[in-house]
């Protein structure tokens, strides 16, 4: 049934509104709609310019919120998604992500998994370090038994997480961290590799300086249990290094950061060592940390010249920073600790979106030495001007507390309100609300399919790309449609080389390419930059482990790497093709109507169990000597409405293969079907038992979908394209996102 959009007068594209309704707007009790987008930027707007009135009784908050309301509504600041979801409302809960605490005691453990709890229910994501936990075998005195190590007590995490999933809409990420000189360090390294744990887990690899130089050099390196600081063995730091190497290849996990990095770009090194960051790796933590982020839309600066509009982008830096430092105060913590913590550094991280889009606009191609430069002269100045703004906001409000002993304790740098200023986030949803490209990524497609909410499917066009075709004459929708085959236009004849060239998506960008524009934001960076390097399905190890070395040798504080095709999950392509008919035999009857083939007395098959969100279900996938002829499905002990309907849609499988429809054509109309409760086996997310069954009648039919190197999954919400991009999975469609 469809939807209708909510009202505006905002220049907000159909996506986005789809986006805010399903995710962001107030609803009723019956789940309808009841604000407008202008009401919500309203309600953040009124929430977060109310914290001015803290350091001054005379302040003018409406001109303050007005401002605020403005920054928004231009698509020029977004602020990150809970603020948007949770200012002026109930929860009130307005960060992202933090990080949490894990000593090595029962205790600590399971007092962390009930802080996590309450992260996740109101909303944010969290990281952690586990290499303080003792390793597997290690003995336990109290209890006179041995150790189940960081990876068991990860697990219990990963079901927590899960299970309030369940009962929220926005799903709750787990950054899971362990050292490289850990002893149990070769468990972590695989321990995505073929499992159905850890699902709601990103995992990285805190690589150190010592390692990486033993790695190069050909040397070992010990591994020390944390338990009594003792080395315990020695192992070859190369060996090590090439198991990372190949389980990211392999699936894309681990992820690593560079510790010894992050610790030297500590600002408050007296609080403590940093040991762990968000989700998505771009922001280091002390414990009980939280990141208050936003990003500025880079496409909205292109002056009349057509050259960066620096003056507009100092002013709402200066805006934004004063925005950010006034959420740190709004915010309802979910726990005290994270409450003081948060507001001893009052670390902020503005960061950017919609650099393709500048790029784009410029005439400047993404894989280019003047993108390059364009990403350092930018960042450089985001960077200068928010240290600027912060320092005028101590002037007036103070220095964070902590600032005594930070490395603005000096006199060049006598007033500092905030103990970080920039990040670069993942943009995912903010940047469908603000119609921008995602972050500092290339595009993901020049056009691709959105499947809108009725269920129907239609061709997105990048509006840059539109536009520019129709100035040539060369827009077609026959055209659009052949690109969204695959995304790309670089094998396209009928577009022109001028915009071949400016037109990069993200297979377009060498991994090479890719890293050096994350080291130039890195460069004027304080906290770590969000992207994926994207490599093709062809791409080897070597090419895994040179980019690896090549983001130490830039400077990178962690990277990530995803290789098309590594993840076992569903495939789709870009542009829905009608597949070939299949070439079973069938039969007419006398009016000309398709009839099935009688059934053969005799069948040999398959049957698999397939854990779905309601059950165990059993498919069974029976061939004759033609081809596949029926499937059968069975729920436990299901009975009523959902044995019906599992028999129903058996029955409608079996009559449509022996009517000679190809398993091609069944199981694209079947996957992707969603029921409230998913389920998640062997790394393949399960919508529902249809769903299930397509992806059993793949397995035994040997199907696969590709598009030019491509291999694209299915949300679990609509259906549509996932795009891999800042480490994320997101939907443009209806706005899923999950970084884990």
């Amino acid at each position: 049934m469809h939807q209708e959009l909510p009202r505006t007068n905002l220049p907000l594209s159909d996506n986005a509104l789809v986006v805010l309704a399903r995710r962001y707007l107030k609803k009723d009790d019956h789940g309808r709609v009841i604000e407008t987008p202008e009401d919500m930027f309203r309600r953040v707007a009124d929430v977060i310019a109310e914290s001015d009135r803290l350091y001054d009784s005379n302040a003018d908050i409406k001109a303050v919120a007005d401002k605020f309301y403005n920054m928004m509504t231009s698509l020029k600041f977004m602020p990150n998604s809970p603020t948007l979801m949770n200012a002026g409302r109930v929860l009130g809960q307005l960060s992202a992500c933090f990080v949490l605490p894990i000593e090595d005691s029962i205790e600590s453990i399971f007092e962390a998994v009930k802080n996590t709890a309450m992260i996740h229910k109101s909303g944010g994501g969290t990281g952690f370090s586990f290499s303080r936990i003792r390793p597997e075998g290690d003995i336990v005195k109290t209890t006179h038994g041995v150790a189940s190590g960081p990876i068991s007590f990860m697990t219990i995490f990963d079901v927590a997480t899960e299970t309030i999933k369940q009962g929220g809409t926005r799903r709750g990420a787990n950054m899971g961290i362990l050292r490289v000189d850990h002893p149990d360090i070769e468990k972590f390294i695989t321990a995505k590799t073929k499992t159905d744990r850890l699902n709601n887990f990103n995992i990285s690899v805190a690589l150190t300086e010592e390692f990486m130089e033993a790695a190069r050099r050909g040397e070992s390196y010990g591994l020390v249990n944390p338990r009594t600081g003792q080395e315990v063995r020695r192992l070859p730091a190369s060996e090590v290094f090439a198991e990372i190497v190949h389980s990211a290849w392999a699936n894309g996990e681990p992820g690593i950061i560079f510790l010894d990095r992050i610790n030297r770009s500590n600002p408050t090194p007296h609080l403590g060592e940093i040991e762990s960051t968000n989700p998505c790796g771009e922001q280091p933590l002390l414990p009980y940390e939280s990141c208050n982020l936003g990003s500025i839309n880079l496409g909205k600066f292109v002056g009349a010249d057509m050259e960066i509009d620096f003056r507009g982008l100092k002013e709402i830096v200066w805006e934004s920073v004063h925005f950010l430092d006034n959420v740190i105060d709004a915010n309802k913590f979910p726990l005290d600790e994270i409450r003081k913590m948060t507001r001893k550094t009052r670390k902020i991280g503005l960061g950017v979106m919609g650099f393709a889009d500048l790029l784009i606009s410029l005439g400047i191609p993404y894989n280019s030495s003047t993108a390059v430069e364009t990403a350092r002269r930018i960042m450089a100045f985001i960077e200068d001007e928010s240290k600027k703004a912060s320092a005028a906001l101590a002037e007036k409000r103070g220095n964070f507390p902590a600032y005594k002993g930070s490395i603005y304790d000096k006199p060049e740098t006598p007033y500092m309100r905030n103990a970080t200023t920039t990040t670069i986030a993942p943009t995912g949803t903010i940047s469908i609300i603000a119609g921008a490209s995602s972050g500092i990524e290339p595009l993901f497609a020049v056009s691709y399919i959105r499947r809108v909410l009725d269920g129907s499917e239609l061709v997105e066009t990048h509006p840059l790309f539109l536009k520019a075709m129709e100035e040539k004459g060369l827009y077609s929708t026959e055209l659009m449609e052949k690109i969204a085959e695959s995304g790309s236009v670089q094998n396209i004849e009928e577009v022109p080389e001028d915009l071949k060239k400016i037109f990069i998506t993200s297979m377009d960008v060498s991994p090479e390419e890719h890293i050096a524009i994350q080291a130039a934001f890195q460069e004027s960076t304080d906290n770590a930059v969000s992207k994926t390097i994207n490599f093709p399905e062809e791409a080897s190890e070597e090419d895994v482990r040179k980019a690896y070395l090549l983001a130490w040798e830039k400077g990178l504080k962690g990277i990530t790497i995803y290789r098309y095709g590594s993840r076992p999950v569903q495939v789709l392509n870009l542009k829905k093709k009608e597949a070939a008919a299949g070439q079973g035999e069938c039969i007419c009857e006398s009016n000309g109507k398709i009839a099935p083939r009688p059934r053969p007395l005799r069948t040999h098959g398959v049957t698999e169990k397939v854990r779905t969100g309601c059950g165990n279900l059993y498919v069974t996938v029976n061939r004759d000597d033609r081809d596949f002829c029926e499937v059968f499905a069975q729920m436990g002990k299901a009975g009523g409405c959902a044995a019906c309907q599992i028999e129903a849609e058996s029955r409608l499988i079996s009559l449509a293969l022996r009517s000679g429809i190809s398993p091609r054509v069944i199981i694209k109309q079947l996957s992707g079907i969603r029921c409230p409760s998913p389920s998640w086996v062997e790394g393949t997310q399960i919508l529902s038992c249809p769903d299930a069954m397509a992806k059993v009648l793949a397995s035994v039919a040997n199907v696969e979908i590709k598009v030019n190197d491509h291999t694209l999954m299915a949300c679990p919400d609509c259906g549509a394209v996932l795009e891999i991009e800042e480490g994320c999975l997101l939907c443009r469609s209806c706005g899923f996102s999950k970084c884990s």
